[in-house]
């Protein structure tokens, strides 16, 4: 029986997976398991009765395993390691926070209007620190050849800093970073990544009433 999993719409369209990276770092989770899942799309402004009665927080993603409502992606994909353990995606507990504070500086950077702020540094001091790891370790993923749930995290936080700070600020990822490029190149190219991301027009919309409120 497929596992049931409510995650992001799109933006003005309700039937397309939306831009959560959390949403996404699910399925991907699942996809790279190889665990048959069905889709709930759920419309963050006008959440269903049904949805709320299972997720009073209002959350997305939520997943139902061994018949009870999971919430946050962080313990869905904790379950999922241990309900599904092959293929492994356990990620080595020195290389788990690599990374780990990249989506919360690219946010404060998109959402900055003072260029003299220091977000932008911020932001460039997190990739460096990533680009300073895989150029040290054998890649192309964080701990090595193989995919894991650091990367997996990683993934969709990547694509929205690509996209949205290339569609409000022309900003990209500084060519000198070559391992952090060739990194993004190789997470975005996994089949997984592909099945699972949204649209970049849905990306751009998701981020544009915190860009501009």
């Amino acid at each position: 029986m497929a596992l049931e999993i409510c995650v992001k719409a799109a933006v003005g369209a309700p039937d397309v997976l939306g831009d959560c990276p959390f949403s996404q770092r699910s399925l991907l989770t699942l996809e790279e398991k190889k665990v048959p899942y069905k889709i709930h799309l759920i419309n963050v402004s006008d959440k269903p009765k049904w949805f709320l009665d299972i997720s009073p927080a209002g959350k997305v993603p939520v997943a139902k395993i061994d018949d009870k409502w999971v919430s946050d992606s962080d313990i869905i994909v904790g379950i999922l390691e241990e309900k599904y353990p092959e293929p492994s995606l356990k990620t080595p507990p020195e290389f788990a926070s690599v990374g780990s504070n990249i989506f919360s500086t690219f946010g404060t950077f998109l959402k900055s209007k003072d260029s003299n702020d220091g977000s932008e540094k911020a932001l460039l001091d997190e990739l460096e620190a990533l680009e300073s790891h895989l150029k040290s370790h054998d890649g192309p993923f964080i701990a090595g050849e193989k995919v894991s749930a650091v990367d997996l995290s990683l993934a969709p936080k990547l694509y929205h800093l690509k996209v949205a700070l290339g569609h409000f600020k022309s900003w990209s990822v500084p060519e000198t970073l070559t391992h952090v490029r060739d990194y993004m190149k190789a997470l975005f190219a996994l089949d997984s990544f592909e099945k699972t991301k949204t649209e970049e027009k849905y990306v751009i919309a998701g981020w544009a009433p915190k860009v501009n409120p």
